[in-house]
């Protein structure tokens, strides 16, 4: 039995319906994090879905509690084969959001995986039960090859991420000692580009805001009253215009890094935006001056109003409005100081004359900017693999774009963190018509499994 063995095996568990059959069994499993009454549909996917197939595995579970939302418990796995050996944690999410059933094409059902045109479309077949269920298919076939897997390994579920993974980081710290490993291993998101295999070690961190313009209650006549009264959405708008010039570039310096470290601005440099022809077209010209698009992505932070409220839009009438409200956001990477972001934001306002301008935080949706350092043995061994399974090299990205609960292992475990995404850029997570590339699933499988086959053989490379 060798390595090739378990590539050849990854390849056939994709071709042989194997996985569309399995998949099919957690989609049907609507399990929408958003939703009050979802309890028992997150239950019965750890339980009745998940558990049987890990302990089949080898492996033994138990539910952690969720101590601040119960309804979004998660699932612990552990296979333990000698404490010797290295000790793998790997991560993934069984909730997912909305169905949207009506929206999607072809009247397909959000709740059943359905294959057409080499794409599996259903709600969470990239977001994320397709990517986990690639990762733990992977490491059944070394397990089958080997007859062992050559590392520890601990899984965690949770079914929160799509709510903002509210009581992961409590679950976690609770349970330090019972999730201690040596690194984690992980799939979320999408790769740079459908063809290109990609390592992501942390990701950009989110903090979300409202900013909000409240002059006085009630609207007034614009015709009596015009030129006498300031109008809140003219003033909220301006001081959103001091916050990023009109291309975008942010104005407040303890929004942005200062630099790039090197070895992020060479894995950077290394990755070429790859967009389909149902992506939006780019600007060139938008965001801080000099950096490219993988740099402007993963390196950089961007400011972004994602909602803008002033009067009735809906139905606008001949009215000075006296409230505004913008719902905000910035995404910022490691060399952010994120207790400053607020304070410096205040502070900016404040100097520009808008001390009239009103900040209010979100109630959730917060995560931290990460990054594993892109020289870590665990990032080489990682890249390595990949580049040795699919004769292509990897995109290493020192962090991805977007934001997910990574500094609870990066921050309260200590963890490496090293993510092997298996969707691609267009797949519509979290919108109609979600769906995984067979190509993708077919190739992601071979890649994990020749990974954890590399592990258990021992080719991490400390030195």
């Amino acid at each position: 039995m060798t390595r090739q063995t378990v590539i050849s095996a990854a390849g056939a568990y994709v071709d042989s319906g194997d996985f569309l059959r399995e998949l099919q069994a957690r989609i049907a499993i609507r399990s929408e994090s958003p939703r009050e009454d979802s309890a028992a549909d997150h239950l019965c996917y750890l339980m009745e879905e998940m558990r049987p197939a890990l302990e089949a595995m080898g492996f033994t579970c138990r539910i952690l509690d969720n101590p601040v939302l119960p309804r979004l418990p998660a699932l612990y796995a552990e296979r333990i084969e000698d404490a010797a050996l290295p000790t793998v944690l790997g991560y993934g999410h069984g909730d997912v959001l909305w169905g949207m059933a009506g929206d999607w094409k072809e009247n397909r059902d959000p709740w059943a995986a359905t294959l057409a045109e080499d794409r599996i479309f259903g709600r969470g077949t990239v977001d994320n039960k397709g990517q986990h269920t690639i990762n733990l298919a992977a490491m059944r076939i070394v397990l089958q090859t080997r007859g062992t897997l050559g590392f520890n390994t601990k899984i965690l579920i949770e079914m929160g991420e799509e709510s903002g993974s509210p009581g992961l980081a409590e679950m976690v710290r609770t349970h330090a000692d019972l999730l201690s490993a040596d690194v984690l291993i992980a799939s979320d998101g999408p790769r740079v580009s459908a063809n290109t295999p990609t390592v992501f070690l942390g990701a950009r961190g989110g903090h979300g805001f409202h900013l909000i313009c409240d002059l006085r209650a009630g609207a007034h006549h614009s015709g009596n009253w015009g030129g006498l009264l300031p109008n809140a959405g003219i003033r909220l708008a301006h001081a959103l215009a001091t916050i990023t010039d009109a291309k975008g570039r942010i104005a407040i310096p303890e929004w942005t890094p200062g630099t790039i470290p090197e070895n992020v601005h060479d894995a950077l440099r290394r990755i070429d935006m790859d967009y389909g022809p149902e992506d939006p077209e780019t600007d060139p010209d938008w965001g801080e001056p000099g950096l490219t698009g993988a740099e402007q992505v993963y390196g950089w932070c961007n400011f972004e109003v994602l909602a803008f409220i002033c009067g009735r839009p809906e139905a606008p009438v001949n009215a000075i409005p006296g409230l505004a409200r913008a719902t905000c956001q910035l995404r910022y990477v490691v060399g952010v100081d994120r207790d400053r972001i607020i304070p410096a934001l205040r502070e900016h306002l404040d100097t520009h004359g808008f001390a009239d301008i009103r900040i209010e935080l979100m109630d959730r949706g917060f995560f931290h900017a990460t990054r594993t350092d892109p020289d870590n043995p665990w990032t080489r061994l990682a890249v390595d693999s990949i580049r040795q399974t699919t004769g292509k090299e990897p995109a290493v990205q020192p962090n991805f774009g977007g934001s997910l609960p990574n500094e609870v292992f990066a921050e309260i475990l200590g963890l490496p963190t090293i993510w092997v995404p298996h969707s691609h850029p267009s797949c519509s997570q979290h919108a109609p018509d979600e769906h995984i590339m067979v190509a993708v699933a077919r190739e992601a499988t071979q890649m994990m499994g020749g990974l954890f086959w590399d592990i258990g053989a021992g080719r991490l490379k400390t030195d």
